[in-house]
This record gives structure tokens, sequence and C-alpha cells, in this order.
């Protein structure tokens, strides 16, 4: 009898503890909720003053945006985005008395940033001045292509194996990589001229598993792009969740053995024999979610002689924007285009 009032003697003063450490513990939680809006809050104009500048720079037709602006406004959209977020758990807080665990998951997740963009180089085992011309023309090297990368924009060489595993070849380019760490040698290509639109295929497929990013581009190792101008036009797109950026065109489609661009299956393109409307293979790029659906069926979509011709076969049928876009058209710099070729 007397163990039973003792116990219940005890028992509101250890309720009236865990009910001042519950109140502690959500006071402390708004308070750092708070002061991570206020943090953001106070950087506001400052993202909206980078937006206004990237839409006044664009609408004076300027192409002179650097990487480092485009990223940093594109950061600042997303951390525009994330206020919102915040602010909506805020008031849900407010009305429950502590900050829910959902918040602070999302905060984990949004502290990993998007990168804008993978830009792969098709390159073979014959070009290395090519790879070289580039390093010292447009791509950077060394911590320079680190930072580069911790801004947004990831920049890779892109080649196969030889079909003799192991050879002076394979070792060439195992040793330039070991040098450089500027390449994805894809272990299951075997690189051959004839095999360009898989190893464009397989290219995708290894970029989307591996980096998250909006877009995904493909450039060839004799084209100079202007980076900053490419990132810029990237940017302009972000709004567009499955868009297929290039220079587009079609023509005829040669079907005589010993021709230049010669397609061994030219009867299934029609009686006039004229491609479909698909990017030039320079220089293209395409969104984060057409570089998935192309590594889901990397191995069911077709591929035929050229590259350009088989990327715009993979997205007939589907829900895709496709932008033909005159900068990416590298016949000249002086039509306004942000790439040329050698």
């Amino acid at each position: 009898m007397n163990s039973r009032n003792s116990t219940n003697r005890l028992s509101p003063t250890s309720n009236f503890g865990s009910r001042i450490s519950f109140l502690m513990l959500s006071m402390f939680s708004t308070m750092a909720a708070l002061y991570v809006a206020g943090r953001l809050w106070l950087d506001s104009e400052n993202r909206v003053y980078l937006i206004q500048e990237l839409d006044r720079r664009t609408g004076q037709g300027r192409s002179a945006i650097s990487v480092d602006d485009t990223l940093k406004i594109i950061t600042c959209r997303e951390q525009q985005k994330r206020l919102a977020a915040l602010q909506m758990e805020l008031g849900k807080a407010s009305q429950e008395g502590f900050v829910s665990k959902h918040l602070l998951g999302n905060n984990e997740k949004d502290s990993k940033k998007k990168l804008l963009a993978v830009v792969g180089v098709s390159t073979n085992f014959g070009n290395k001045k090519n790879r070289d011309a580039i390093r010292k023309a447009w791509m950077p090297t060394g911590t320079a292509l680190k930072k580069l990368e911790e801004k947004g924009i990831v920049i890779r060489f892109v080649i196969g194996r030889s079909s003799n595993r192991g050879d002076s070849s394979d070792r060439a380019i195992d040793d330039e990589s070991r040098h450089s760490n500027d390449f994805i040698i894809l272990n299951d290509h075997v690189e051959s001229s004839q095999e360009q639109s898989k190893k464009t295929k397989l290219f995708f497929a290894h970029a989307v598993d591996h980096w998250d990013a909006e877009f995904y581009a493909k450039v060839n190792d004799n084209v100079y792009i202007n980076l900053d101008a490419v990132g810029a036009v990237l940017a302009s797109y972000l709004d567009k969740p499955r868009v297929y950026i290039g220079c587009m065109k079609s023509g005829e489609v040669f079907s005589q053995p010993g021709q230049k661009w010669y397609e061994p299956e030219w009867w299934k393109f029609g009686d006039k024999k004229s491609y479909f409307r698909h990017a030039s293979g320079e220089i293209f790029a395409i969104s984060k979610a057409l570089a998935q659906f192309i590594s889901i069926n990397r191995s069911i979509l077709r591929t035929y002689a050229h590259d350009d011709v088989s990327a715009g076969s993979w997205f007939i049928g589907l829900d895709v924007k496709h932008v033909d876009e005159g900068k990416f058209c590298c016949s000249s710099w002086s039509s306004g285009s942000v790439c040329a070729t050698a």
C-alpha cells in the first residue's frame, strides 16, 4: 500500500519533467528552422538581382554571361523553391508545436547539388592530337576541371576498348586517363567507326547512371565550343522536362554502298528515302528524362549507321520537345553559334 502511494507521488514530477524536456526540444527545433529560413531570406534580394541580370542580358542578345553566372542563377532559383517549401513546413510546425522529421529529411535530400550538364566528347584511339587541342582550347584540366564539376558541369572524353583487348591502343588510353583523369572508358564497347551509334547510346546510359544532371550532351572531338555560351543555352530550357536540343536537319538517305553516308538499312526510311528530323551529331543535348529512357531501354533501342540519325529515332513516338537551336549549328562563329568545327 505504501509502495503504491509512493509511486503515485513521484508520477506528477516525472510527467512535469518530460513536458519541460519536450517543450525545450520543440522550441530549439523551431528556432533552428527559423534561423535557416532567415538566412535564406537575407539572400533573396541577391537571388532576384541575379535572375533579373540574366533576363536583362538575354533580352539584349548578349552571350557573354559566364558559366559561373548561369550556375549561380540556377542555384538561386532552387533556393527560392526550398525557401517556399520551408515556409510551408514552418507554418505546419507552428500548428503542431514542433518541427517535423519530414522537414529535416527534405533538407538533407536537397543538400546534394544537381549538375547542370554532363558533356561527353566522343573520341577514338587515333585522335590524341584532337584531345590535346581541346584541352588547350576549351576543356579545363587538373584542378580547374574539378572546380568546374563542383560548379555544375562535368566534361569527359568518351572512348571504348580495342578489339584486341589489352593491346597498345588500350594501354595508351589507360596511361592518358591516369594522367589526365578526364575519360569515360566504356569497357563493354569495342571502338569502331561502324559502332559510333552504339557508343553514343552507351555514353548516355553510363552518364545518367553515374551523374545526376539536368542535361546530357554529346560533342565530337573536332568541335570547339564556347562553354559559357553552351551553359547559358542549356539553362534557358530548364523548364522543359523532355527536351532534345540541337541543330535540327533532315536529308537524303544514301542507299549505294561506297557512298560516304551510306545507310545499309535505307529501305526502312520509305520510298522517298528521306531522313526524319534529327539533331546534327556535332553537338546535341537531351534532358535527364530522355537519358533515363535510353538507359532503361538500351538493349532494345535500334541503332543505324550514323549516331545522329539513331538518336533521333529513339525519340520518335515519345512526348519530346524538339528544339531547333541555331546556336548549335557549328558552321561558323559569325552566325551566333556556340561551336565551330576544326
